[in-house]
């Protein structure tokens, strides 16, 4: 009885140091933003512009219908260098957690709207090869003040 007691108190102190830490944060974790780097080759804009419209835009509206997404948008930069981004593509998530399974989750948005096998995909993207060269892949967590 009494290893018993000593179990629950342990399990209760524990429980009340992670409550205690938790509210010491001076913030709050909020959605997480995947932002991909491209760089657009010179002439090709309005190539790779057309495959956004036509096929990243419609997977993207399909995966926020579905509430995988929270939100997506395409900012262009003024790059330095000839070896940085002039493009970036941001998609929003709720969360963390919200990335498990992802890319299969993605996929079949993907040949939902599209049609097109996962091999027809694949062989597309690198028939983008010529126009654009993704530069990175980054995962950001927004930090929100508390109140």
């Amino acid at each position: 009885m009494f290893q018993r007691l000593g179990l629950v108190l342990v399990l209760a102190g524990a429980a009340l140091v992670a409550r205690v830490q938790a509210q010491e944060l001076p913030y709050r974790e909020g959605p997480v933003l995947d932002v991909t780097s491209i760089r657009v080759q010179d002439g090709h804009f309005l190539d790779y512009w057309r495959f956004l419209e036509t096929q990243w835009r419609p997977q993207m509206e399909e995966a926020k219908r579905e509430g995988l997404v929270l939100s997506y948008q395409v900012l262009q930069g003024s790059p330095r260098t000839p070896e940085e981004p002039n493009l970036y593509l941001f998609v929003t998530y709720a969360n963390f957690a919200a990335l498990d399974g992802i890319g299969e989750k993605l996929s079949a948005i993907e040949r939902k709207v599209s049609g097109k096998s996962p091999q027809r995909s694949e062989q597309e993207a690198a028939d983008r090869a010529p126009i654009r060269t993704v530069l990175g892949d980054e995962l950001m967590q927004e930090l929100q003040f508390r109140k």
